[in-house]
């Protein structure tokens, strides 16, 4: 059983920064690509930023220049490091990868059960 657990949400002055992290645990021989996703209320949930295996990356216009998203496989852990932070990025934040549990087994979709992060003076 695979789990993603996000953590580092919280609330932030605008200008502030924070920095989420989602870790993988359970049975995992390898995590492809992977990304951070954002739904705010009354909204769909939207794609923030993708990393693949590769360690390529992009971006939504509406982050871009503020968050960086990266990768630790040694550890099964992928960060956002959020600067710059608006009210507009108040949202609970998902993290989403594609993991392969064990050799010869299909690539499995999982989601975390998100973060908030609440942008407010």
């Amino acid at each position: 059983q695979v789990q993603l657990v996000e953590s580092g949400g919280g609330l932030v002055h605008p200008g502030g920064s924070l920095r989420l992290s989602c870790a993988a645990s359970g049975s995992i021989r390898s995590i492809g690509n992977a990304g951070w996703y954002r739904q705010a209320p009354g909204k769909q949930r939207e794609l923030v930023a993708r990393i693949t295996n590769g360690g390529s990356t992009n971006y939504a216009d509406f982050v871009k220049g503020r968050f960086t998203i990266s990768r630790d496989d040694a550890n099964n852990t992928m960060y956002l490091q959020m600067n710059s932070l608006k009210p507009e990025d108040t949202a609970v934040y998902y993290c989403n990868a594609y993991i392969l549990p064990r050799a010869g087994s299909p690539w499995h979709e999982h989601w975390g059960q998100g973060t908030q992060v609440t942008v407010s003076s």
